[in-house]
């Protein structure tokens, strides 16, 4: 088929960036797909911090077109020209947010004749605001498919569209920051941890959903029986930095935790989950999580809440823990657990086994299944 991708690929930075570059590779090695991505994303006065990355080319994709600029209207309707003159046979588009309403909206009308699908990240934003739903709704109800990730995201599509073809499959694992496959001990040379250390590790963009309080509450329980557990935080704050560094005084936590403040590229991504034992996320609400992937991605185990679709992904005490959310004690509980029974190259095996389930061609397979029954 001749498909046309769209969505933020390199140089934009962030998970979505990461997914959707993968995703054109894969689909690439079975049909002609046509990657286009943004001229413009994000306006500066909504998005003050750097959208771009050109230091790593390691997820880059050939030949994408940087058509679209997301708050022009008549940019929009030379790009649906263009894209008509290409003669696809479907249109696969990212959504994540509905600030990309309006855009997709033009397009989904200019390009009507043509079979629409949207890769669902998340049906709505992980922190709500007024109109978001309308904003949703307005847009999505105009495709022809969808692709979700998470059964919570299944029942959120429903509630905008009843009728709905769509099909639910997981998040792909994150394989390709596995770039210099260096092993546990070099890595934690490279960030000078003691081998013997044992680490958690909470990754990613570090917003109140996130539910970070609840693990610092639960490393002050940990360390009275993990005496050196060490904790390592590597993301970028939002304005709330210092509430948090409150609290890790507060519970006298100094000594256990260590702060990686800012956006890491993709290239230093390798060295800290190469390094970890145990992947956290403590989330109190969420969808799906591409960081549960990029952990499978390096065989590690993870400890999540039963919130979203994170409980989709883990197999309880097999590949993880599922453990309540806002509750530091089960948090504790879980990785007290995982360090007394020694289970970490056991699930290390099972996660390998998963892995078919989480592959690349699985999604295309499913995406294939979904567009022939347009």
């Amino acid at each position: 088929m001749k498909i046309i991708l769209i969505g933020p690929v390199y140089p934009y930075k962030g998970g979505i960036a990461h997914y959707t570059s993968l995703l054109c590779r894969a689909l690439r090695k079975r049909h002609e797909v046509f990657m286009i991505s943004y001229k413009m994303q994000y306006p500066r006065l909504l998005f003050k911090k750097e959208q771009k990355d050109y230091n790593n080319k390691s997820f880059q994709v050939e030949d994408t077109r940087y058509w679209i600029h997301t708050a022009n209207p008549f940019n929009l309707v030379f790009t649906a020209d263009k894209i008509k003159k290409l003669h696809p046979d479907a249109v696969i588009v990212q959504w994540w947010h509905p600030y990309f309403a309006p855009c997709y909206w033009i397009l989904a009308r200019l390009l009507r004749k043509i079979p629409l699908i949207f890769t669902c990240h998340n049906v709505f934003p992980h922190e709500r605001f007024p109109l978001d739903r309308f904003l949703t709704k307005l847009v999505l109800k105009r495709a022809d498919g969808y692709i979700v990730q998470s059964h919570l995201d299944e029942q959120d599509l429903l509630t905008i569209k009843a009728d709905a073809n769509y099909v639910v499959t997981p998040h792909p694992t994150y394989n390709a920051f596995k770039m210099k496959n260096i092993g546990k001990e070099k890595a934690r040379q490279l960030i000078r941890l003691k081998s013997d250390a044992p680490m958690l590790l909470f990754f990613g963009f570090i917003r109140e959903y996130k539910g970070l309080k609840y693990l610092l509450d639960a490393v002050l329980q940990i360390k009275k029986r993990v005496p050196d557990i060490m904790l390592w935080i590597v993301g970028d704050f939002g304005e709330d930095k210092e509430q948090y560094l409150e609290q890790i005084e507060k519970n006298n936590i100094i000594d256990n935790v260590c702060l990686v403040e800012g956006y890491v590229p993709d290239q230093e991504v390798e060295k800290y989950f190469a390094a970890s034992d145990l992947v956290v996320l403590p989330y109190v609400s969420a969808t799906q999580s591409g960081i549960v992937q990029i952990a499978y991605g390096f065989e590690k185990p993870v400890v999540v809440t039963d919130v979203g679709g994170l409980p989709d992904v883990v197999r309880h005490r097999e590949t993880g823990y599922i453990v309540p959310s806002r509750n530091a004690h089960e948090i504790a509980n879980a990785v007290v657990s995982f360090y007394g029974e020694d289970k970490g190259i056991d699930w290390q095996g099972n996660i390998r086994k998963q892995s078919a389930e989480f592959s690349w061609e699985t999604m295309v397979e499913r995406i294939e299944g979904l567009l022939g029954n347009l």
